[in-house]
């Protein structure tokens, strides 16, 4: 398997983006790769708080230790490039990592974004 570092959006809507994130890693997942989302991981609760700008830069050092074993970085970009997203391209760009830039499509935000709805969430 092709190890890959995703970079996509959490701040803002964490909820919409957590579930984004969930579809990267699942769409990596399914294209043979092994792929890391450094957010996913570290930013819950118990772990390390993203609010706390000194547990953000933890997370971020994290992330960027896996850019030694990286064969890439993959930016899924549906919902835009933030700018810790841009910091994980430039830092990747910068350890010669390759960039890919991937969206998984309309039809998939808008059914992530159902799905994540106050409404389902009772039914």
């Amino acid at each position: 398997m092709r190890r890959v570092i995703i970079e996509a959006p959490y701040a803002g809507d964490v909820d919409e983006n957590v579930a984004y994130g969930r579809r990267a890693m699942r769409d990596a997942l399914q294209r043979g790769e092994a792929p890391i989302l450094s957010h996913l991981l570290y930013a819950q609760p118990a772990v390390l708080n993203d609010a706390i700008p000194d547990e953000q830069e933890l997370e971020t050092d994290a992330g960027d230790a896996w850019l030694g074993v990286a064969e890439a970085c993959v930016v899924y970009a549906d919902l835009g490039i933030s700018d810790r997203m841009w910091r994980g391209i430039e830092a990747a760009r910068e350890a010669g990592v390759a960039v890919e830039f991937r969206k998984l499509g309309r039809l998939t935000i808008r059914l992530l974004r159902l799905a994540e709805s106050p409404a389902d969430r009772r039914a």
